[in-house]
């Protein structure tokens, strides 16, 4: 082990929290929660350091002779007046959500249509590309959440075999989506037990 103090550390730390989880003894809750209250603190600072780390690269973009990026001036002042806002008025204010909300909805309306199109797209150079039965299946089922999802259908709602049937293909991308977090778990559940058994040590550098 390059650092078996940082390692034995680690691993003490997570198997308190883990034990602390199935054994409702006192001083092992506290002891979980001192742990996890240092963490959520360290996290803040990470995020912190990270936000001003962003301003920074941008700032000097911004003053780049040879190629500025005139975009990061409104990634600044986006981010400086979001800020002041956000202090002056607190983050639990009605005002500040509104605010926050009316820039975020058309920014993540416009980002939607953008994937809508790039996955057309993507869908038909894969079409071209690689003519089996998985292309079909994808450019297939790109069109039909495509013109789903437009409102053409609308009328179905009528109609009680359409409305079925189209309430049965609207589950298929939740269905996805728990496969996709059901992944996501398994892979963090994976990369904890590595990092207790210390077969992962990301801590040392």
């Amino acid at each position: 082990m390059r650092n078996p103090i940082a390692t034995a550390i680690a691993i003490a730390v997570g198997l308190t929290i883990l034990v602390g989880y199935f054994i409702p003894l006192g001083i092992l809750t506290n002891i979980r929660t001192y742990l996890l209250d240092w963490a959520i603190g360290l996290a803040g600072v990470a995020s912190l350091v990270a936000i001003i780390n962003l301003v920074m690269v941008h700032a000097r973009k911004l003053r780049d002779q040879r190629e500025p990026d005139r975009y990061s001036i409104f990634l600044i002042l986006a981010f400086l007046a979001t800020f002041i806002v956000g202090m002056v008025l607190g983050p639990a204010s009605s005002i500040f959500h509104n605010i926050i909300t009316s820039i975020q909805i058309p920014i993540e309306a416009s980002l939607m249509a953008v994937l809508a199109i790039s996955l057309t797209y993507a869908s038909l150079r894969l079409f071209k590309r690689r003519k089996g039965w998985m292309a079909v299946l994808f450019v297939v089922s790109t069109i039909v959440f495509l013109i789903i999802g437009s409102g053409f259908l609308s009328f179905g709602s009528q109609l009680p075999l359409l409305r079925n049937l189209l309430g049965a293909i609207n589950m298929l991308p939740i269905a996805g989506a728990r496969g996709i977090l059901l992944g996501i778990a398994l892979g963090g559940l994976t990369t904890g037990l590595r990092i207790l058994l210390g077969a992962d040590r990301p801590y040392s550098g």
